[in-house]
């Protein structure tokens, strides 16, 4: 497990490095969004207010006016918690100072589609280290990027949902889960008829 912890991981945003928010609606309730001239820096579920966003990074600038790549990052995320599915792997983040083994997790997390799930041992094991499935649930909770890195999708082990550190924990994790499972038409009363 040595190889979790990067002794060479990234510096950090410059502490002068220019960053701007929104906060905006979606039927889950308020999110919000931080990023810098790179890419999103961070991504909020509700209750992501004006004033918790500022918070939680004090040198951003509050905007309405969003350049065209974080419009579509903020379309998805409604899309997304709207019930549409959405997959939104092609959104770009700024991941200077998140060390490697957790932009390695970041990535994995990423390529779960919606409405599927994998365990922290899966993920343990697609990095070739099926002993660091703890590690990777420590970095799915660390995740900045909540939903657009889906660590929603990531499960204990047997599949039961476990841990999330947003807000609403687990009942928000589960709420997310099933957005996505009436979305992909996995429940029961949502599918089609088949004749």
């Amino acid at each position: 497990m040595g190889s979790v912890v990067d002794a060479d991981d990234p510096p950090g945003l410059p502490a002068d490095e220019p960053l701007w928010c929104h906060s905006f609606d979606t039927a889950l309730g308020r999110c919000g969004v931080v990023w810098s001239r790179l890419g999103l820096v961070a991504s909020l579920l509700p209750d992501a207010s004006p004033q918790r966003l500022q918070r939680r990074h004090p040198g951003a600038v509050l905007t309405d006016e969003l350049p065209a790549p974080v419009q579509h990052a903020v379309q998805g995320i409604r899309a997304l918690l709207g019930g549409e599915m959405r997959d939104l792997r092609d959104v770009v983040l700024d991941e200077r100072g998140i060390p490697a083994f957790r932009r390695q997790v970041h990535a994995l997390t990423r390529a779960i589609p919606p409405g599927q799930t994998r365990t922290y041992g899966e993920i343990a094991a697609a990095l070739g280290q099926p002993g660091a499935a703890r590690a990777v649930g420590r970095a799915e909770g660390e995740n900045p990027f909540a939903p657009i890195v889906p660590c929603h999708r990531v499960m204990g082990a047997g599949g039961e949902p476990t841990g999330f550190s947003a807000p609403g924990g687990i009942q928000t994790k589960r709420r997310l889960l099933l957005i996505e499972a009436r979305a992909a038409g996995q429940l029961a009363g949502d599918q089609q008829a088949l004749f």
